[in-house]
């Protein structure tokens, strides 16, 4: 097994694993969503009017629609199904209106999901971190050939492995960094919960790893419930089929990378 994987299940296994974590995905507290004034008072008016159309056009300029229902979806992309679609617009109207509208408010007003907010964190983790080389723009980076971190988004990332990796799939990438003149690029995932959304992120980060590259090594930077031993496709896929592949915890890539200065 890789040696960094087999740290990363063994550092899982320590009691203290999510507080480390926490260092990485530090998540904000959160607050209520914050509604506009203007829009929530055409609410008020439209609910106490029993004005369908109305109340589902106020609704839909707010953030948060304050149920699931599959045709919500269509509504936000053309407003004009509201007007042609009576039917399906009462039908829902008819669930607000037996909610009330204190519930509604309180629905509209929910914080973000956390996990919706995770995928910045890995970025701040980057930055606020001394791993010991410099970190450089992608001008700075081109510039030189030092030991360094790009800094930029995904996808400026992707262009430049891309441009000179030979990187061929077509999705951002989390992490480029070069030492003792070698690149490597990686991909970086929070993973919260079992199940098939979780798998799909994680098979899309397998994409990543077995994407065709030019002088470059690849990591995978997975953090999450897949280091629990278990017999579920996460934790067999990634101590079976990919025992041998870089995959590790954000909380070692510190310690890699020194690693990887040490081997000149």
């Amino acid at each position: 097994m890789n040696k960094w994987l087999k740290k990363s299940i063994e550092l899982a296994e320590q009691k203290d694993y999510l507080d480390r974590l926490q260092d990485v995905y530090k998540l904000p507290v959160n607050k209520k969503r914050e509604l506009d004034e203007t829009v929530w008072q055409n609410v008020l008016h439209s609910f106490k009017n029993s004005d369908d159309q109305n109340l589902l056009k106020a609704l839909l300029q707010l953030e948060l629609f304050p149920i699931k229902h599959s045709f919500v979806s269509y509504f936000r992309r053309d407003s004009s199904a509201i007007d042609q679609n009576p039917k399906t617009v009462a039908e829902i109207a008819g669930i607000l209106y037996s909610m009330g509208i204190e519930e509604i408010k309180v629905r509209c007003e929910e914080p973000k999901e956390t996990n919706r907010q995770i995928g910045p964190l890995f970025s701040n983790f980057l930055t606020n971190t001394d791993f010991g080389i410099k970190k450089l723009s992608l001008e700075q980076f081109e510039a030189t050939t030092e030991d360094a971190l790009l800094m930029g988004s995904d996808n400026v990332q992707k262009k430049y492995a891309a441009e000179k990796l030979g990187y061929k799939r077509n999705k951002g990438l989390d992490f480029l960094a070069r030492i003792n003149n070698k690149c490597i690029i990686g991909e970086a995932k929070f993973l919260t919960d079992f199940g098939g959304h979780q798998n799909a992120q994680l098979d899309d980060a397998f994409s990543t790893l077995k994407a065709e590259t030019e002088n470059a090594e690849t990591i995978l930077i997975l953090d999450g419930v897949l280091y629990i031993p278990n017999t579920g496709k996460m934790y067999q896929t990634i101590t079976h089929k990919y025992c041998n592949e870089n995959i590790m915890s954000a909380v070692l890539l510190k310690e890699y990378i020194m690693e990887k200065l040490n081997e000149a």
